[in-house]
């Protein structure tokens, strides 16, 4: 029996589009199952949702999660964030160029998606980095990580 952890992650009405989205990012991602709204037995504020898709699982770099079609009731905000250990400069570039959205949730790494979901795009050697003198106040400084400049 599986044991992992698998994020479930909240839509209004767009996980299809997100979760293409997301797939036209990662390398190696790939949609597992969909599951839709059936057609019968749904409450009656669920009734225009008869046929669309419930839920997506798909993966990402080897990570699992479900994306939720569902409405406005809740939103993603910065308390979670997943995060993206990249190689180089060139990698960081590529993933900063695809998620940041919102310029003004920007901070030490951190972007926001079109959809509102918090990525931290940072190296893999981030522990390394931040042992490096002075290595905190140069990261508070950026919002896109630029490692020369630790």
């Amino acid at each position: 029996m599986s044991k992992d952890i698998t994020p479930n992650l909240w839509f209004n009405g767009n996980a299809k589009e997100a979760v293409e989205f997301y797939l036209s990012i990662f390398p190696d991602s790939k949609i597992i199952s969909t599951i839709y709204y059936p057609h019968e037995g749904l409450a009656d504020f669920q009734k225009e949702m008869a046929g669309k898709v419930l839920t997506i699982e798909f993966e990402l770099m080897s990570n699992r999660f479900v994306a939720i079609n569902a409405g406005p009731e809740f939103t993603f905000n910065e308390s979670v964030s997943f995060s993206i250990p990249c190689k180089d400069q060139a990698e960081i570039d590529y993933y900063w160029e695809k998620l940041s959205a919102v310029p003004e949730s920007e901070q030490c790494g951190w972007c926001k998606d079109k959809y509102g979901l918090s990525w931290q795009v940072v190296p893999e050697n981030m522990e390394e980095l931040m042992s490096r003198p002075n290595a905190f106040p140069h990261l508070i400084e950026m919002k896109k990580i630029i490692v020369e400049n630790f």
